[in-house]
């Protein structure tokens, strides 16, 4: 797809009209498209926006981008990141500005999405057998040269069936065998002898070629530097063997991918690959990081890697979750409405960090303020004695958990230093 084709299509969200499909934004903005409503920067809290209301800081978001470029330079790593943590197109462009390779995905309808926004690089971290996912693959990396996909396989029967899928393609698709991280742990080829099974499947038919190896350490049992890092140097080593054996000649290759990187253990990553010897073709090496975009007040900001090398910098959380206390029963009780509809709550739930008070507009630290629980439409909240919150009161939550944050939100504001909101991002989950 021509450049001027994935801006005209990015562009053409902007043209979306506003209704009632989209939680929290401003009722009197019906019937504006999305880009008249970003014009008039409306403040969040005097510009009509209703709660529950998810909104990205714009700043937190330009700094986290820029992080991960910075530290995927330094490494000499390429950067697929992973796009089913926020499957928004709008954000997979500004990725791929900021120096990243392509988009990691994990299921076809990712990879249409992504598609249609003129992704040309996909890498999908799943073996797929689905056949009329692959036949699609296979037309449209026949309609467009500049396509470049990859994805996993970690079975001689998943090779068996992705043959019999894309016999007749005009172009092999290009395959990376998936080495497990572990007995049981998810998905992956559990040996090195079954891996070079699989490889060897693959080089016996003429609908997929093998481009590398990969795997994910996120999925390490007991996951500690020394287990994760003995992992990654299985799929390095694996990648070698695979060399040697000559299994990556004559295929027309450019370079060998070597692929691992979640969003815990990248610094590992960047050490090992970094040991990677010399083979006999350049060596792309893939980072698939995805939650650093917003990166988020709980589960990642207390797993990312930048706590182990502070000297790398640090990332920003960029969510906050607006509520507005409806009820306020006891002194030590009361209740905002935003819910499991609203937040991830799958690894931790949401952190009270500021207030709006209703009455003066003030901001205030959520001091003495916690999330208890959350039910459909209501969250829980504890206050400790002597807390003023009203009836009225917007309280700021931070969230956990990216990838299950933005599936709750299609058009979600970007929200300025200022409080104006400058932007909207679209998700298509």
């Amino acid at each position: 797809m021509a450049a001027t084709d994935r801006e005209d299509r990015l562009a053409a969200l902007g043209a979306e009209r506003v209704d009632h499909r989209f939680k929290g934004l401003p009722p009197d903005a019906d019937g504006l498209t999305v880009a008249e409503l970003a014009a008039q920067r409306r403040d969040l809290f005097t510009g009509g926006f209703s709660t529950p209301v998810l909104t990205l800081s714009a700043e937190s978001l330009e700094h986290n981008l820029a992080l991960l470029e910075t530290y995927a330079e330094r490494h000499g790593l390429a950067f697929a990141p992973h796009g089913k943590t926020t499957m928004a197109p709008q954000l997979f462009a500004r990725q791929v500005e900021r120096g990243a390779w392509g988009i990691t995905l994990a299921m076809p309808h990712q990879v249409r999405v992504a598609r249609a926004f003129g992704t040309e690089r996909i890498f999908l971290a799943n073996e797929l057998v689905d056949a009329p996912a692959l036949r699609w693959i296979a037309a449209e990396l026949s309609r467009d040269p500049s396509f470049r996909f990859i994805c996993y396989v970690d079975s001689v029967r998943g090779v068996e069936l992705m043959d019999e899928a894309l016999r007749g393609s005009a172009r092999p698709v290009d395959v990376v065998v998936e080495l497990a991280a572990g007995d049981g742990a998810r998905t992956g080829v559990r040996t090195a002898a079954e891996c070079a099974e699989v490889a060897d499947a693959v080089g016996r038919v003429g609908t997929l070629r093998l481009v590398g190896v990969a795997g994910y350490e996120g999925e390490v049992p007991q996951a500690d530097p020394a287990r994760v890092g003995a992992y990654l140097e299985r799929i390095v080593s694996l990648a070698v063997d695979f060399d040697k054996a000559g299994r990556f000649a004559g295929l027309g290759l450019d370079e060998i991918v070597v692929s691992a990187g979640g969003s815990a253990w990248f610094d590992s990553v960047a050490e090992t690959f970094a040991a990677i010897p010399e083979l006999s073709l350049p060596v792309l090496k893939l980072l698939r990081s995805g939650a650093y975009v917003s990166h988020d007040s709980g589960h990642y900001r207390k797993l990312t890697p930048f706590n182990r090398v502070p000297s790398e910098g640090a990332l920003q959380p960029a969510f906050r979750l607006w509520a507005q206390v409806v009820s306020r029963p006891s002194p030590e009780q009361a209740f905002v409405n935003a819910g499991k509809r609203d937040a991830a709550y799958d690894l931790d739930l949401p952190v009270a960090e500021v207030v709006r008070d209703a009455a003066s507009g003030v901001v205030r630290p959520a001091s003495g303020i916690s999330v208890t629980g959350l039910s459909d439409q209501h969250g829980w909240l504890r206050t400790a004695e002597g807390v003023s919150l009203s009836v009225g009161d917007w309280v700021g939550m931070g969230l956990s958990h990216p990838c299950t944050v933005f599936d709750k939100w299609g058009l979600i504001p970007v929200v300025s230093g200022d409080g104006a909101v400058s932007d909207y991002i679209r998700t298509y989950f």
